[in-house]
């Protein structure tokens, strides 16, 4: 398409892209302000409660290998609008439960549905453009996406002081009525039926086992997966960090989230400004090297005594962020031009990577370590730390000099595993 576009779809499509693939992260952070409320109305503690963010992300890993090959097969807009739909379904379901684990079933349905709207969306930016104007754009979606994660708690902790935490997933109920809307009427369809593939188990197969044997998706893959990890463990474990590590209240999520979540914008700003300007290698190296440092800067803050107190609890989260907020909109970009006619199965197989590291992160590393400051900084440097590594080994492979780089959209060699 050409560079000079139109304000559909340089503003309005975006818009509308950044809002639906803010339903994942969105959905996992909303309801930590109302956990003590939920704790007693539910008659369970905050370590059960984990189960409310470990069952969602357990669920979302799983069904994320399917809707990307989905919407290989049928199209991006009816992936989209049915996973919202039974989004919607799914949140009305959390606001009526009971119990615990009616409540966790509800939530398992929520995760199996809003990777139709998270993860196909992402591949809709590349179906439409190439090259710099395909960055600029992944970009501004990243800017909003990375908003959710900042306003779900807040808006949560508003949201109970209006009523009672189902309230909560009544919201998210009618926000997902709001994008299913928003999707038909103002959303095109990206994926035309003469590119689309076969809907046949063995086919589905055979797109995510051709991706998956790609030694290059799996270096991409996980660093990118481990670097943003590192920020997760913070967002994941938001409601053990601020409340128990940090001494916060239910209406102060804020302090933590508002400046990772403004660095991650402001590199995600940064990257476009980039785009067409500085190479993609290029720009990868420094949001991993930001990143990184931002992992050692958490250390030394929290091994002074400062971790518990703000705002130096931050610093390093911040820089972790501000490193991802750079790198995130071109390793996706990387990923996608591997295999045009299988965006989907990409951005799925790249989901699931990262979705199941979050998961086992929520389940296994926040209780071991969410006693200290100290705790959450080492877990966050050894993930940057192996997501640079494995940055270092992609690039020593696909070119054995780094100082040439290879520009977004370019056909890399295939290495097979």
């Amino acid at each position: 398409m050409s560079e000079r576009i139109g304000w559909r779809y340089a503003v309005l499509v975006p818009g509308i892209l950044a809002a639906l693939s803010m339903i994942g992260p969105f959905s996992i952070d909303t309801p930590f302000p109302a956990f003590p409320e939920m704790g007693r109305d539910l008659g369970v503690d905050t370590a059960a409660l984990q189960l409310v963010v470990t069952v969602y992300l357990g669920s979302f890993a799983v069904m994320s290998v399917v809707h990307g090959p989905l919407s290989d097969a049928l199209g991006r807009r009816p992936v989209m609008v049915g996973g919202v739909a039974v989004y919607v379904l799914a949140s009305l379901g959390c606001a009526l439960a009971g119990s615990l684990p009616l409540l966790l079933a509800f939530r398992a349905l929520q995760g199996l549905s809003a990777g139709g709207a998270t993860i196909v969306s992402r591949t809709v930016i590349r179906d439409l453009f190439d090259g710099p104007q395909a960055q600029r754009l992944m970009s501004r979606v990243a800017i909003i996406f990375g908003l959710a994660p900042a306003i779900g708690p807040i808006l949560g902790g508003v949201l109970l002081q209006l009523g009672p935490w189902p309230l909560i997933f009544g919201f998210q109920a009618g926000l997902g009525v709001a994008l299913i809307l928003a999707v038909l009427v103002l959303l095109p369809e990206t994926h035309p039926r003469e590119r689309r593939v076969p809907l046949r188990l063995g086919a589905v197969l055979r797109g995510l086992l051709e991706v998956g044997r790609l030694g290059a998706f799996h270096r991409l893959g996980w660093a990118t997966a481990l670097i943003f990890g590192a920020q997760f463990l913070y967002i994941g474990g938001a409601a053990v960090f601020v409340v128990d590590v940090l001494g916060q209240g239910e209406l102060d999520f804020w302090k933590l989230f508002v400046p990772m979540i403004g660095a991650m914008m402001l590199g995600s700003w940064l990257c476009g400004r980039a785009a067409g300007r500085i190479s993609a290698r290029r720009l990868v190296s420094w949001g991993c090297t930001t990143s990184f440092a931002g992992g050692v800067v958490a250390v030394v803050i929290a091994a002074t005594g400062l971790g518990d107190r703000i705002p130096w609890a931050v610093v390093g989260v911040a820089l972790i962020a501000l490193g991802n907020g750079i790198t995130y909109p071109t390793f996706q970009l990387m990923l996608l031009d591997r295999f045009p006619s299988r965006r989907g199965a990409v951005v799925s197989l790249g989901s699931f990577l990262a979705l199941v590291l979050n998961a086992v992160t929520a389940v296994a590393v926040v209780p071991v370590i969410g006693g200290s400051a100290l705790g959450f900084a080492v877990a966050a440097l050894v993930g940057v730390g192996a997501g640079q590594l494995l940055w270092a080994w992609h690039c020593a492979v696909e070119d054995r000099d780094c100082a040439v780089p290879r520009e977004v959209g370019e056909r890399e060699p295939v290495e097979l595993l």
